[in-house]
């Protein structure tokens, strides 16, 4: 355990130095940014001096404190500068992990007018989330067969690892093509008329799947077709696995089932979208296709930017995009939600399942990128979707017995869970945010927002009994 409290440690050192570098580079213009780096390099180091030792090699109990615990001292070196700032202890913290979990709900408002340190904090926060869930998702997640992730180990070592002869190499490669790519939407934000300091925060907030602005009225803030077109672009890209850039990029081949699935839903729901907007409710057929790819990207890949409150569309532009959130974007990208392999695996399942009932003696293996699915990896993705399920509904109980309105309480839920920011409704839709809610169901969606971004199985492990035997 010593080792645990040994790396969070030096995150607080890392959290604080960046403050510092920000405070420097932005002339501390909140006020607030260099004593939020002093707080948090001298906790760090408090920590990390008091744990160092020779450290073991972690185990797999190890393993799992530490994916659990990473997330909370980020947030926690988040909030320092926020709370500084003027907001109260809940809603920095909350923020935070909207931030760090690039979950992207909002208790701030006056955007318009806040400081610049603090806007570009909220921007490194989601990027730095971003590259942390990379990381989570592509090793330590699989190692820890979370959810069915273990397939996931087996696909991006097909298409990475063995290519760039080392894992190391290949995080690398990884990090890159995500870096690579957020410079190049930054570099288009500044062509398509944005300034300097908005394509910065927002080519952060794109590529991450985070959905932080500048600005009240989101994405919509930005009255431009062009800058709409690219966002929808760059967010789309967020969504694929970065394993599959470091691919194509070196063997030229572009194939992948979860790819194809995810441009699929994706393609379809804008399709029927757009014709239904220019059908039955009189939208110009080109500005209805702009508008509905955005927003359609935006909720797929759990985005959160909005251009407009699409909950005006009428009750059916309203539950298709419920049910989008729920979806996600591919596994090893910055999407949050279920993930497209989650949902290849389950709706094959369902499949063979509808077939035995027709012929019940008949044998038949579940395949995912032409190799058999183990009945481990599916017993996995079943568990994650049975949690995924019982999760929301507990925390859309506890939401409505604090006092919140049905659809609040189920959208507020959800989002939460699928780390994708606005909800639905007149509180927290894509108009609103979610300052006014109670103390209390900020912190049930601070939960939701922190065991959806782990994958739930990670988090409930750690509460189980067996978990903290001896042997594991």
């Amino acid at each position: 355990m010593r080792l645990i409290v040994f790396i969070n440690g030096l995150i607080l050192i890392f959290g604080g130095v960046l403050m510092a570098i920000e405070a420097i580079a932005f002339g501390n213009e909140s006020g607030v940014f260099l004593l939020a780096s002093a707080l948090s390099v001298t906790l760090g180091a408090l920590l990390a001096l008091s744990s160092y030792s020779d450290f073991p090699e972690l185990r797999t109990r190890e393993t799992f404190m530490l994916t659990a615990t990473v997330w909370l001292t980020a947030s926690a070196f988040g909030m320092f500068p926020l709370y500084m700032w003027h907001l109260s202890f809940t809603d920095a913290f909350f923020e935070s992990m909207s931030a760090v979990t690039t979950t992207g709900s909002t208790i701030m408002s006056g955007l318009d007018t806040t400081p610049h340190d603090i806007l570009l904090w909220r921007g490194i926060l989601q990027w730095l989330g971003g590259v942390g869930f990379i990381v989570t998702g592509m090793a330590l997640l699989p190692m820890l067969k979370v959810g069915g992730m273990q397939l996931f180990r087996t696909e991006s070592s097909d298409q990475g690892e063995k290519e760039l002869k080392s894992s190391t190499m290949f995080a690398a490669a990884t990090f890159w093509a995500y870096l690579l790519l957020t410079v190049a939407c930054m570099i288009v934000y500044s062509i398509g008329g944005m300034g300097i300091f908005d394509a910065i925060v927002h080519g952060l907030t794109t590529l991450s799947s985070g959905g932080f602005s500048n600005y009240d009225a989101s994405f919509g803030h930005f009255d431009s077709p062009f800058l709409q077109w690219s966002a929808t672009f760059f967010m789309a890209c967020a969504g694929i696995p970065f394993a599959w850039y470091i691919h194509a990029a070196r063997k030229r081949e572009f194939g992948s089932e979860q790819v194809r699935a995810y441009l699929a839903v994706v393609g379809v729901a804008v399709l029927l979208l757009t014709i239904w907007l220019s059908a039955f409710r009189g939208f110009d057929i080109l500005d209805a296709l702009r508008l509905v790819a955005f927003n359609v990207v935006s909720a797929v890949t759990t985005t959160g930017y909005a251009t407009t409150d699409y909950t005006l569309w009428g009750g059916t532009a309203a539950v298709a995009f419920f049910l989008l959130t729920a979806m996600g974007g591919c596994t090893g990208s910055t999407s949050g939600g279920a993930k497209m392999m989650r949902w290849i695996i389950l709706v094959r399942s369902l499949k063979i399942q509808i077939y035995k009932i027709r012929y019940p003696h008949v044998i038949m293996r579940l395949k995912y990128e032409g190799k058999t699915v183990s009945d481990n990896v599916l017993d996995g993705v079943m568990s994650f979707f049975v949690f995924y399920i019982f999760t929301v509904a507990v925390l859309a109980a506890a939401l409505d017995m604090i006092g919140l309105d049905f659809s609040t309480a189920i959208s507020g839920a959800l989002t939460s869970v699928a780390n994708v920011g606005p909800g639905v409704g007149n509180i927290i839709g894509p108009a609103g945010n979610f300052a006014s809610l109670p103390d209390a169901a900020k912190w049930v969606l601070f939960f939701g927002m922190y065991v959806g971004r782990l994958e739930m199985l990670t988090v409930f492990v750690i509460l189980t009994r067996g978990f903290w035997r001896e042997a594991v």
